[in-house]
């Protein structure tokens, strides 16, 4: 009777053990599912860039089809393009670390921007308290939203098209842009851009060299060689704008095509 008391206490403690064990491992399931759920956008990166100049890219740089790459409509995501997409493209997303070179446009139709203002209307946009942030999570108005996803995105202050200095200050940079679909429209005097319009997504790259082309028009603007990074590393660091690229006077002045032997120091201040 004794030992059948004894087994009988040894499988009841042996269930209530089990069920603390099942218990606790719900428990450490349910949070790491709510901590997925609430995962910021910023994800950790490795910490090896420390800083990210925030740009725009637009079809005249990154596009299928474009020389001297010739991408696929799924290496840049043309075939989910759409009103604020910020998904890596994926021709990036899966050569991390490579090196390779991409064209910049021409005079008039350039195909890098600096951002240099962050309009307030960004900052007070959600969903955080960071203008260029919002933005690259495209947040309400700036990409996002249900009624008028484009509102903030309209004659932006000093959305500066690059030329070839411009291009070649950036040398030794890691860039983090937003890539559009179609054209950046351009507005003279004052100086604004647009940037609406459907984006293929978010690249980051260190810039390596600028040359000028010779196998191009004579319009045509620097050849560019980049180092392809993780835009989650690039993400992870801070954020900063182009505070002094070059100003074009108008659509064609001035035709700087052909990198000068030296350029100004870049000029970065925080994207807040």
């Amino acid at each position: 009777m004794a030992t059948k008391l004894f087994n009988h206490r040894e499988w009841l403690l042996t269930g209530i053990l089990s069920l603390f064990i099942l218990a606790s491992c719900t428990k450490e399931i349910s949070q790491l599912e709510m901590s997925s759920a609430n995962e910021t956008e910023i994800i950790p990166g490795n910490g090896s860039i420390t800083e990210s100049v925030l740009l725009v890219i637009d079809e005249e740089s990154i596009d299928n089809g474009n020389a001297p790459n010739n991408f696929s409509e799924t290496d840049v995501n043309d075939q989910i393009a759409t009103i604020g997409q910020r998904q890596s493209l994926r021709y990036f997303r899966e050569n991390t670390g490579d090196t390779i070179d991409l064209f910049t446009g021409d005079v008039g139709d350039e195909g890098w921007h600096a951002i240099k203002t962050i309009p307030q209307a960004w900052k007070t946009a959600g969903p955080g308290t960071i203008g260029s942030r919002n933005y690259l999570q495209a947040g309400p108005g700036l990409g996002g939203g249900t009624d008028v996803p484009e509102v903030l995105l309209d004659k932006i202050p000093d959305v500066t098209p690059l030329r070839a200095d411009g291009l070649k200050m950036l040398l030794g940079k890691t860039v983090l842009a937003v890539v559009y679909d179609g054209d950046v429209a351009i507005n003279y005097s004052p100086l604004d851009g647009s940037l609406k319009g459907a984006n293929l997504g978010l690249v980051a790259l260190e810039v390596i060299k600028v040359t000028r082309r010779t196998d191009g028009s004579s319009s045509s603007l620097p050849r560019i060689t980049v180092k392809i990074i993780s835009v989650n590393d690039a993400k992870a660091a801070t954020l900063k704008l182009f505070s002094n690229a070059p100003v074009p006077v108008s659509s064609s002045v001035p035709f700087n095509v052909n990198p000068s032997a030296t350029v100004t120091a870049i000029a970065l201040v925080d994207a807040l």
